[in-house]
């Protein structure tokens, strides 16, 4: 834990451009700089609750939102970690529910960057590295985890047992990091896909469904597809959900 300051405590906002200076000049995707990171903080990715890794072009953030609710409607308690935020950063950590509050984050944060030494690493990283410490040190029943970019090298990627991934709808983005066609960028979302652990796959482009499914094989990670497996169909007012034990309206 951080040591008691004196004066001010530092802001929210001030913290953040700080660690905004880190920033390394040319960005490669790597691993090793939040790797690192981590284990001068005693490996807090290790100490979580169990995780669902979402990774995905689109839909990601709704994926999370549905789970959030239904671990939630179960009378459980879930960690959060989404990207970006719509007003403050804030909304991308919650803590058993709740959003993190402006003094928890900063110790966290101050706690990471005295960690970090000022070596170059990205806002991403380090800000993962302290969502982790606060997710490591908080009791839930299940941790929420979206991908930020891509996912084989992604920051979040470090959580290397999860319980169960999900790979939402793939399309053309972020082409600079993650390539110029739609296997090539299916091949790095696929990264999060770990083995033996069940992962589930949303609608996909053809392209993607096979490099999915081929990763999937080759990890021995059991795969449930959309309109393999399972099916969302409209009925009037609702949803109607099939998979192999029957449907749920």
């Amino acid at each position: 834990m951080t040591e008691s300051r004196r004066g001010p405590a530092p802001r929210l906002d001030d913290v953040l451009a700080r660690l905004q200076g880190l920033h390394p000049r040319v960005i490669d995707l790597s691993l090793g700089r939040i790797e690192r990171l981590l284990a001068a903080l005693d490996h807090p990715e290790r100490r979580l609750p169990p995780v669902i890794h979402v990774a995905g072009t689109n839909g990601k953030g709704s994926v999370i939102a549905y789970l959030r609710a239904m671990v939630e409607a179960s009378g459980q308690r879930a960690h959060v970690y989404t990207s970006p935020h719509l007003v403050r950063f804030n909304e991308r950590i919650r803590l058993a529910g709740e959003i993190v509050e402006d003094g928890a984050l900063v110790d966290a944060l101050l706690e990471v960057e005295a960690a970090n030494k000022g070596k170059a690493i990205t806002f991403f990283e380090v800000t993962t590295a302290a969502a982790f410490l606060l997710f490591a040190r908080a009791d839930a029943d299940v941790m929420l985890l979206e991908t930020g970019l891509g996912g084989r090298l992604d920051a979040t990627n470090v959580v290397d047992r999860p319980t169960l991934t999900i790979v939402t709808p793939i399309s053309i983005d972020h082409t600079q990091f993650l390539g110029d066609t739609i296997r090539k960028i299916a091949f790095e979302k696929a990264g999060i896909i770990k083995r033996g652990v069940p992962v589930v796959i949303s609608d996909q482009p053809a392209d993607a469904r096979d490099v999915l499914l081929d990763i999937a094989r080759e990890r021995g990670a059991e795969a449930f597809v959309r309109d393999r497996d399972w099916r969302i169909e409209k009925a009037d007012l609702s949803v109607v959900y099939t998979d192999g034990d029957g449907s749920l309206v």
